[in-house]
């Protein structure tokens, strides 16, 4: 059960599917927006940024994916693509496109929260965690989760944050895909690779002073990925 009162945008035009999606959320205790089309979600989003969006790709009128990079284009916010379509293209297209993570109908409900929780989750530091992590020009404030290169912060989601922190806290070692996407993404079982790799080039597009030939986050082919020590 969330602790602390969350928003949620639900973007789907199978009514069916929002009263489940609804439901489940406000059982959470989230508090839910729908909007059946992408269209109604920009006008809500004018008035109110929600804590995660869940988006259909197959949507009347604007796409979902337009839908997903206009959204990305003004905030960090959680995305989940909640879809029927399991072509491989779409789904890469969609977390290129900005997405946090993806999720195909039928969905099992119990995986979906769980998601979704770990989405909304801010990083909280606990006794055992360093208040400050360095890397090169990077720092990352565990306290106040925030990021900075050079004193400057940037603009990190709760999921690139906290992939960051894994990272950065293994100090030198190779985190695989699976791992990050259990520790992380919350998955129960081996999950998309992808989702982590898509992930890791918009992190890098934030932290590298060139991201075509990183130098902090380092990709160790056949293992995955750690930081620069």
């Amino acid at each position: 059960m969330l602790t602390v009162t969350k928003s949620a945008l639900v973007v789907e035009d199978d009514p069916t599917i929002r009263m489940v999606l609804r439901t489940n959320l406000e059982n959470d205790g989230c508090r839910v927006m729908e909007a059946e089309t992408g269209e109604a979600a920009l006008v809500q989003l004018q008035d109110e940024m929600p804590d995660i969006v869940l988006v259909d790709l197959r949507l009347p009128g604007i796409h979902g994916l337009d839908l997903v990079r206009s959204l990305r284009a003004r905030s960090e916010v959680p995305i989940i693509i909640v879809t029927a379509n399991t072509d491989s293209h779409d789904v890469v297209a969609g977390l290129e496109a900005g997405a946090d993570d993806y999720v195909t109908k039928p969905f099992v409900t119990k995986e979906l929260m769980a998601r979704i929780r770990r989405q909304l989750r801010r990083p909280v530091s606990s006794a055992s965690d360093e208040a400050v992590l360095r890397c090169g020009p990077l720092e990352l404030r565990a306290d106040t989760c925030e990021v900075f290169r050079d004193g400057v912060a940037l603009p990190v989601s709760r999921i690139e944050f906290d992939v960051l922190q894994a990272l950065m806290s293994a100090q030198g070692r190779v985190l695989s895909r699976d791992y990050l996407l259990r520790t992380v993404w919350g998955y129960s079982n081996a999950g998309d690779g992808r989702v982590v790799d898509n992930l890791i080039y918009r992190l890098r597009g934030k932290i590298e002073s060139d991201p075509s030939r990183p130098d902090l986050l380092l990709t160790i082919r056949g293992f995955g990925y750690r930081m620069k020590a």
